[in-house]
Order: C-alpha cells, then structure tokens, then sequence
C-alpha cells in the first residue's frame, strides 16, 4: 500500500510531500515476511509500517514491536473483519529521509505502470 501526504491549499504552514508505505499481511503466520519487505520501502519512503492482524500471537507483537522501534517502522494491528476492520497503532512511523534515486526510480516505474494511480498521488 502505497499513499502520499500532501498538504492542503488551506493550511497555513506548507510541508514536503511525505511518501508513506504499509506492507499489509492477513496471515499472522506472515509477519517475518512483511516485515523485511517493510524495511525495503524505506528506501523510497518518508514513513513506513507493517500491518498485522490482531489474532498474531503476543510474543510474534512483541518481537515487531521491538524490531520496528529499532528499525524506524510503525507497527499497526488490526481485525479481521471484512466490513469495517478496526486499526489500532502500535508504534508511530518516525518520519525519515528516503534515498532520492530510490524514490524517483519507485516514482517512474509506477507511473509507467498505472499513470492515473500516479497522478492521483503525486
């Protein structure tokens, strides 16, 4: 999941455009997995977090949760209901400087790949 954080017309202070990922797993046996890929958007992203559900064992929480403070990745948990999921953070993204060649080389293929999805974000 990929989304960018603008600021408004109306806001009075104006900031950069902040770039924030989330690898999303529905599968609590996933966790390992979503995290290394969480540690690759860091490349191209100002904030990133992994996303797990809420039935993942407390011990596979805690070991997130102390990866994702050591490594600068937001934790957020959340149900696994289909309707109306709830999402509860567990750690806050700190905000970090992506590498410029990694950021324009995401930017690039995904505007080759989907333009309008691009222009929508950027």
């Amino acid at each position: 999941m990929l989304g960018v954080l603008k600021p408004l017309a109306t806001d009075h202070v104006k900031f950069w455009p902040q770039i924030v990922s989330a690898e999303i797993k529905a599968d609590s046996n996933q966790t390992i997995v979503a995290f290394g890929q969480a540690v690759s958007y860091r490349l191209f992203s100002d904030r990133t977090y992994i996303v797990v559900p809420s039935t993942t064992s407390g011990d596979e929480i805690d070991r997130l949760e102390a990866l994702a403070t050591l490594t600068g990745i937001g934790l957020v948990t959340f149900t696994l209901d289909p309707r109306e999921p709830q999402f509860t953070p567990v750690v806050r993204a700190p905000l970090a400087r992506p590498d410029t060649f990694y950021v324009n080389e995401m930017a690039r293929r995904l505007c080759e790949a989907r333009p309008m999805e691009f222009k929508k974000l950027f």
